[in-house]
């Protein structure tokens, strides 16, 4: 449950001409299931594949064609569930859906409306340190993909690739607990952590495996705290679904101008369709697409080729003793174990590849010191060059032995960028670089007292200002850094500097 250091954001408020307006936003997600074979057949899932060559026969809908569900496909269905602290609920049915279209070949989608694998649960999603917003998770249900239709081949004919006919759905629905264009982004964004995590969704919304239905209503202020706790949502205003978005900018975009939409027919004494539209990114705004259908339009009945899926309690259990840590445990042991700020663990926790390599560093090294260098230095380096951590040229034990060397005192800050610039780009063992090359620190306090004695017997003019103001001190600092060849330790530089000058 939503932690009590924390509080809810604000709801975003738009003001029309006439008052104020709330929305109120719930999104189904579509989130393909990391599975290498589909939902009831063996056919492959691999994406790329050339058109209508991972179709099995069931998946074509050739007659006589049984399914038969795919065990793993469950399993990563109920890992989900637990992921998002969900009802699992232990007996569940698929229906058909029906509809007509080219690249539904059966004349019907195998889904789950009536008894869904996975009731309630939650996503904490954070806004910023300090604010979140606990979104209701109302249920999660397994169902086949539609295959793609592919209209730009040919000016007078349309064609149709059924590669992902059949693949594995999880369709997350949520309840309308969003009240702003920036948390639902952050939303989406928290779910495909969370299920990059669990490893049941690779996230990947740019070829379609994760895309979300946003729902989008508006209301006047204060009427969604009133029903929130309600299943009356009428009073929340004639929604409006927008369908298929796979980007969170587009996501944003479009829910602001759908409200803006919506306020202006509503201001002007008109009543909101409930529809389904499509975003137009090239014209930043939402279009028609049909009227929104409700259950009896799609006629709706249990599948009469799949029995009833009952499972059982214990393995259900084996499941949840599987578990990777998640996010939000993973955020706060970074913050209590290593002493990091919530910001610093959130960055570092974004993703399980990042935080898998910041561990690797910290674990020898100090916390503090080697989230500064993974998040500054390493992470600002590879997002220059498009980059991911795990094409990374510098190892975890190569960071950390750059980080041992400074808590070492064998090299400054400065040496131990030029050190990380050389192991970045030609390799090689931290320790041995810097004896090959020389670049270890000057602690030396006898050769240091030397030097600086030399830059103040040759500039006595500066010696005098400097007297007069302290602050001018840093020139010497300076001098003597620039005669040591940046080696000399700066703690001492400083100390004896200021010692000299009678400081």
């Amino acid at each position: 449950m939503l932690d009590l250091s924390y509080e809810a954001p604000k709801p975003k408020v738009i003001a029309g001409a006439k008052h104020d307006w709330e929305l109120v936003i719930g999104l189904e997600v579509h989130a393909q299931v990391a599975s290498k074979a589909k939902l009831f057949s063996g056919a492959s899932t691999k994406f790329g594949a050339e058109p209508n060559s991972n179709v099995a026969f069931v998946d074509a809908a050739m007659p006589g064609m049984l399914p038969v569900i795919n065990e793993f496909c469950v399993e990563q269905a109920v890992r989900t569930g637990l992921g998002l602290k969900a009802q699992i609920n232990l007996k569940s049915a698929f229906d058909r859906k029906n509809y007509f279209y080219p690249d539904l070949p059966q004349g019907y989608q195998i889904s789950q409306l009536y008894h869904p694998i996975v009731g309630e649960g939650e996503v904490l999603v954070d806004m910023e340190p300090g604010i979140a917003r606990l979104v209701r998770i109302e249920r999660i249900h397994i169902e086949q993909d539609a295959g793609k239709s592919i209209h730009d081949m040919d000016p007078n004919m349309s064609f149709v690739d059924l590669n992902r006919t059949g693949v594995a759905l999880m369709e997350i629905v949520s309840r309308p607990d969003i009240r702003g264009p920036e948390e639902a982004a952050a939303y989406v964004t928290k779910l495909r952590q969370i299920l990059r995590y669990l490893g049941t969704c690779d996230g990947n919304m740019q070829n379609g495996n994760l895309r979300a239905d946003v729902n989008v209503s508006v209301c006047l202020p204060g009427q969604y705290e009133k029903y929130q706790d309600t299943q009356d949502f009428s009073h929340l205003g004639t929604r409006c679904e927008i369908k298929n978005m796979n980007s969170m900018r587009f996501i944003q975009a479009a829910i602001d101008y759908e409200a803006k939409r919506q306020i202006a027919i509503l201001e002007a004494g008109g009543e909101i369709d409930q529809e389904t539209r499509l975003y137009d990114p090239d014209k930043g705004e939402t279009r028609s697409m049909r009227s929104k259908e409700e259950a009896h339009d799609y006629r709706y009945f249990p599948d009469p080729d799949l029995l009833p899926l009952e499972i059982e309690q214990g393995w259900v259990d084996d499941i949840a003793a599987s578990l990777p840590e998640l996010p939000d445990a993973k955020k706060a042991r970074f913050v209590k174990d290593f002493g990091l700020s919530e910001y610093d663990a959130s960055v570092l926790t974004a993703d399980t590849a990042n935080a898998s390599y910041f561990e690797q560093v910290a674990s020898d090294t100090d916390g503090k010191l080697a989230a500064n260098w993974v998040i500054n230095e390493l992470f600002g380096r590879l997002k220059k060059e498009d980059h991911s951590i795990e094409e990374s040229p510098v190892s975890p034990a190569q960071l950390a032995g750059i980080l041992k060397l400074i808590q070492k005192g064998d090299i400054s800050g400065k040496i131990a960028k030029e050190l990380f610039e050389i192991v970045y780009t030609d390799g090689g063992d931290p320790a041995q670089i810097v004896e090959d090359r020389g670049m270890k620190q000057v602690t030396d306090t006898g050769a240091i007292e030397a030097a600086v004695d030399e830059i103040i017997a040759a500039n006595p003019a500066q010696v005098e200002k400097a007297k007069a103001n302290p602050k001018l001190a840093g020139w010497f600092v300076g001098q003597v850094m620039k005669a040591t060849g940046g080696k000399a330790n700066p703690k001492a530089v400083n100390e004896i500097v200021a010692t000299k000058l009678g400081q």
